[in-house]
């Protein structure tokens, strides 16, 4: 992928707090946050399927061409990836992240293609504080992610755990 891992907020809110003092309080159900953009070109397809998924539609632009799709794709683990890049950089706190129980639900709705420029939406699902450990909570998002035409290509539902604001 691009060296530019610049992505903004693309949406009409963006949160209050920048990522570097960002804790569980900052996260209202209901929220719905958009960021982008990354593209992915063919290069970068080809780099991240020789070295994880060689399966000739992501590495073999004739055997490709002759598959399902048509022509090359990206991995679905390399779109995830990308999806997770926006996530970390712009929604998750640099100060506040702990961790993450997993990812429920992942889909890859349509092929990422070279050239195809990517957004990624999240809606925070539900935020709740940790009645055992009071000084941290749980996020529920619902994650999306669209290329240049507006066609979904990736949808997740993710757990995070998120320290709350030092008192």
């Amino acid at each position: 992928m691009t060296d530019s891992w610049q992505t903004a907020s693309i949406g009409v809110r963006d949160f209050a707090n920048p990522v570097s003092d960002r804790w569980l309080e900052d996260y209202v159900s209901g929220d719905v946050f958009e960021y982008g953009s990354i593209t992915v070109t063919e290069a970068d397809i080809l780099e991240f399927a020789h070295r994880y998924d060689p399966q000739s539609i992501h590495i073999d632009e004739d055997a490709a061409r002759e598959g399902p799709f048509g022509g090359l794709i990206a991995s679905g683990w390399q779109t995830a990836s990308v999806f997770m890049r926006m996530f970390a950089d712009n929604f998750l706190t640099a100060v506040g992240s702990l961790s993450s129980p997993g990812i429920d639900e992942l889909r890859w709705t349509a092929p990422v293609r070279p050239g195809d420029t990517l957004r990624i939406r999240v809606t925070v699902d539900e935020s709740r504080r940790s009645r055992s450990k009071p000084d941290r909570g749980i996020i529920h998002t619902t994650g999306e992610m669209f290329n240049q035409d507006g066609t979904v290509v990736l949808t997740l539902r993710a757990m995070n755990l998120i320290a709350a604001r030092p008192v």
